[in-house]
């Protein structure tokens, strides 16, 4: 991860810049450079997380000598091999970086289809120095954060956190995943979950997509020129990503699983399945001091006040702070963005495969503002980088062009179709392979939500939750959890709100999920995954 800065201005003609900037040096503390372009018309500024090419030749911004241009990025480009083949013998390369590809790319194929052909996740902004105009893009599902604003004088900036940016304007929104922005205008490039044709496939070729899409997509997220880690939870997703990387690697991968120092769900079925794969294993654990005590300086780095997102970033954030003190480990892999894609504990109650498509389209098309969020600063702040194989392009697109009917609960058990696609491959245990999912936050131990409810109840009257309505009419708190935490958020960020568009819960409009905490503990069907 890496954090950038761009000002179509003069960043040193800001109040206090330089301090307000450096409050985003956790995302890249390897480098700092801010380059302006000639006669100070733009400010390209970025602290790098040293991945690709750790050397001083990979270091940002990169500047276009033949042309003025400027380009950043805080992204991993997987095709950059093949891109950089394609304009080696019209631009000569200065470093390693899978980055630099975009200034040849940039010059030759301008912003639209520059984004169309990365096979990356990304945030990009660049300086055309002959438009004297900044753009900039986003990876269509949104796994690199990328915010706007324009300060008082109409000039626009762009960052990857609210916090550096919202001193200088009125107003910041979130850059919308797929888009690219012109200049002048924000233009969607690429639409990932709008289905127009479902794929003509059987049962065994949908299977063998998924198994071979995801091989895929670990594979390239492997590539590193410093040490790769491995969040396992001891549920189907981590460990699946586990257990591919384990057999594409042959020799023992790093992992690590986290929980309260009692009664945590996941640390035990991670050890299963790290035995299994004889992984270098590490266990993190934490307490309720821990957990009360962390949670200030974490919505400060989520930049959020969603319940969910909090609760599950509390054991992610731990287990990454640990990886940074403890280890040289600088990537790590997870497993986010299954659940949008194969179903959730209550997506077992979509009343038809239309409504469950209709419910997947939304869940991926708000990830930045939830899961994928919660990846990114819990893993960011502790100077890491996060890798999402189930974010893959292709996979993702593939899947969503997989029927819905192959992909309701029809058998009992959730993601039956992921399941299935890995059945027989030994890369996981089939107690793993086929056990009940368990909700995040609740798997690193159901005591630390009690925690915090505990901490909300001696803290707010049930006055105060009333009239939380009149205080804060956008995603307004309506338990003493959710007036905790957005009490902390307006504490750091206020008037910023409104780039969370609601509390992530499940679909009230279906039957049994009409519930008032975003936890699949209060589902009827949680069932076994509890345990």
């Amino acid at each position: 991860m890496c954090g950038l800065l761009a000002y179509s201005g003069d960043v040193h003609q800001l109040p206090d810049f330089e301090t307000t900037f450096n409050q985003l040096r956790h995302r890249g503390p390897d480098d700092t450079e801010i380059v302006k372009a000639s006669n100070n018309e733009a400010s390209m500024c970025f602290h790098r997380l040293a991945i690709m090419d750790p050397t001083q030749k990979g270091h940002q911004p990169f500047v276009d000598d033949n042309n003025g241009n400027i380009a950043i990025c805080n992204g991993e480009i997987y095709n950059y091999e093949t891109l950089k083949r394609d304009y080696e013998a019209i631009y000569k390369f200065k470093s390693h970086s899978d980055c630099e590809v975009l200034v040849p790319m940039f010059n030759n194929l301008g912003i639209e289809k520059m984004c169309q052909h990365l096979d990356a996740e990304f945030a990009l902004v660049i300086w055309d120095n002959k438009k004297k105009k900044l753009v900039a893009g986003r990876d269509p599902i949104g796994i690199r954060p990328l915010f706007y604003g324009y300060s008082a004088e109409g000039k626009i900036m762009f960052a990857s956190e609210i916090k550096v940016i919202a001193p200088f304007c009125e107003k910041v929104e979130s850059f919308p995943p797929g888009y690219y922005y012109d200049g002048e205008k924000f233009v969607q490039y690429r639409d990932l979950t709008t289905v127009v044709h479902y794929a003509p496939k059987n049962l065994d070729q949908h299977l063998k997509d998924i198994r071979e899409k995801l091989v895929e997509g670990v594979r390239k997220r492997l590539v590193a020129d410093v040490p790769v880690g491995f969040l396992l939870s001891g549920g189907l997703d981590s460990s699946l990503v586990c257990g591919i990387a384990q057999d594409l690697m042959k020799k023992p991968i790093t992992t690590f699983s986290v929980g309260l120092d009692h009664n945590p769900i996941d640390i035990h079925y991670a050890k299963i399945v790290a035995d299994f794969l004889k992984t270098n294993h590490h266990e993190v654990y934490f307490n309720k001091q821990d957990t009360l005590g962390v949670l200030d300086k974490l919505i400060w780095y989520l930049e959020t006040w969603d319940i969910t997102t909090i609760r599950a970033s509390i054991g992610m954030y731990l287990v990454c702070k640990y990886i940074r003190e403890k280890t040289p480990i600088k990537v790590v892999l997870t497993g986010e963005i299954s659940d949008e894609l194969f179903g959730y504990k209550y997506t077992d109650f979509a009343p038809s495969p239309e409504a469950f498509q209709k419910e997947a389209k939304k869940r991926v098309d708000e990830l930045h503002m939830y899961d994928v969020l919660r990846a990114d600063r819990s893993i960011a702040s502790n100077s890491l980088e996060a890798r999402v194989p189930f974010g893959d392009l292709d996979f993702v697109k593939t899947v969503m062009e997989i029927h819905p009917e192959f992909k309701m609960n029809t058998t009992g058990m959730g993601k039956w179709l992921l399941r299935k696609a890995f059945d027989g491959t030994n890369f996981i245990p089939d107690e793993i392979l086929w056990r009940e999912k368990a909700a995040f936050s609740d798997a690193v131990g159901h005591s630390m939500v009690d925690y915090l409810k505990e901490a909300a109840e001696a803290k707010y009257t049930e006055e105060q939750v009333a009239q939380a309505r009149e205080k804060y009419p956008h995603g307004t708190p309506f338990t003493k959890e959710s007036l905790m935490y957005r009490e902390i958020y307006e504490k750091h960020f206020a008037g910023t709100a409104h780039h969370v568009k609601d509390f992530w819960m499940p679909n009230k409009e279906w039957n049994n999920c009409n519930v008032n905490d975003p936890s699949a503990r209060v589902l009827p069907n949680y069932g076994k995954s509890g345990v």
